[in-house]
């Protein structure tokens, strides 16, 4: 991935669409994780090359402004398009209409125009070509996650609908542009879903170097008020795409692999929401589950269950941990992965999706099978075990994590806005609803 100059910007506005989940809910929640980091930071450092950035999200409230200024150049506008409250996201593709609609009657208000419109996920993928019947303007889409690839690793309660799977086709028909994560992404686009080469532009998520970085271990642990003896770490939603199944099982063999000298490991959890002033009482419902198939398998004295963390908070708990885990049955990138990378913390993780890329293997973390608690209690017993490993992983995860600097990546996806500006202009399209 080269770093072109952008001394100017290259586009003056971009539009962009992130429709089922907003860029600055909290982390955690149930559809709150890596794509909302991705739109947030993009935006912003897209805004810091001049370019000015409108992000496009659903209503779920009544009392958010309709426009929040996020930073200089950076709007988040709340867009009216079915109850404003939290619906399930597989029933909002019927608002779509309703949200396109709304999007160009606030352009109009506004008096501006759109260079570029830039959707993220399905949804709002199918909303950005709807809005090519209101503006003259190409459209890029990241899918962030396939439905055919969470489809393989699912079963039959959470398997994506036909819907999505027919949508996500489509697009690829209708988009002008299309970026993928990594080049297993690349390959599916273009095997499955029969997406040119030449449309797919190969642009890795960016994590924030300034913020993630290395802390000392023990002032880190202090701080958080953490315990001596082996720390592993898990961030993520609470999801069955997430593995927490299998770092359960695995975690629970890893506890009973040795005597640990006394000090057995202790797994920090990080995901789900808890009411501070509620206590445990205050889980909510999934973390609630989690805790309980933690106590069917007596490991629940192991693990602290934090909720969510706030990002700024997260490079300490990185830091503190002795190694992170990613067990994911799917992942399109693995924004985890490459925060903890970045505070310099060893990986083990799934051999599936962006991971096996982002992650380099016996140099900045392990990569196991996926579904495998054997493989994966085995690659944490090294981590926390094998001294020689874990130096050579420790200084080799950070070098890993500069390749992903947002200035690289924001740089790359200004490239593709300005490749889709000069080319030809499109034609409006007319989508069947």
């Amino acid at each position: 991935m080269t770093e072109p100059s952008i001394d100017a910007p290259l586009v003056d506005r971009v539009a962009m669409l992130s429709v089922h989940t907003s860029p600055i809910a909290e982390l955690g929640g149930p559809d709150s994780g890596g794509m909302n980091v991705y739109v947030n930071e993009l935006g912003r450092w897209l805004a810091r090359t001049g370019i000015n950035v409108d992000i496009f999200t659903r209503r779920t409230d009544t009392v958010t402004p309709r426009v929040l200024e996020l930073d200089d150049g950076l709007r988040l506008i709340q867009i009216e398009a079915g109850p404003p409250h939290r619906i399930h996201k597989d029933e909002l593709f019927c608002h779509m209409p309703d949200f396109a609609s709304d999007m160009a009657y606030f352009a109009l208000q506004q008096g501006v125009r759109y260079d570029v419109v830039h959707g993220h996920y399905w949804l709002s993928g199918w909303a950005a070509q709807l809005l090519k019947e209101h503006w003259h303007a190409p459209t890029v889409h990241m899918y962030h996650t396939m439905a055919h690839l969470k489809n393989a690793v699912a079963n039959g309660e959470h398997r994506e609908t036909i819907l999505r799977l027919q949508i996500e086709r489509r697009l690829v028909d209708i988009a002008d542009g299309l970026v993928a994560a990594n080049p297993h992404e690349r390959k599916e686009m273009i095997d499955r879903l029969g997406a040119s080469p030449d449309q797919i532009h190969l642009v890795p998520p960016g994590v924030d170097l300034e913020l993630f970085q290395p802390h000392d271990q023990q002032q880190a642990r202090a701080e958080l008020g953490l315990p001596d003896g082996p720390l592993v770490l898990f961030v993520g939603r609470i999801d069955p795409v997430k593995g927490i199944d299998t770092l359960f099982d695995g975690f629970k063999r890893l506890c009973e692999s040795r005597d640990w000298d006394g000090q057995p490991p202790t797994l920090l959890f990080i995901g789900g929401t808890i009411d501070e002033d509620r206590g445990e009482s205050g889980m909510d419902e999934d973390l609630r589950q989690v805790k309980a198939d933690a106590e069917a398998l007596g490991i629940e004295d192991r693990i602290m269950f934090l909720g969510s963390i706030s990002r700024e908070v997260l490079p300490l708990y990185y830091s503190a941990a002795d190694v992170c885990t990613v067990p994911s049955r799917y992942e399109s990138f693995g924004l985890v992965a490459v925060e903890a990378m970045a505070c310099g913390t060893p990986i083990v993780a799934s051999r599936v999706g962006g991971l096996q890329f982002t992650i380099q293997d016996q140099q900045s973390g392990i990569l196991v099978p996926h579904s495998d608690h054997v493989a994966l209690a085995s690659g944490l017993e090294r981590a926390l075990t094998d001294e020689a490993l874990v130096r050579k992983m420790t200084a080799g995860a950070r070098r890993a994590a500069i390749r992903y600097s947002w200035q690289m990546v924001s740089s790359s996806v200004v490239d593709v806005y300005q490749q889709l500006v000069d080319g030809p202009v499109p034609e409006p399209v007319r989508i069947a609803r």
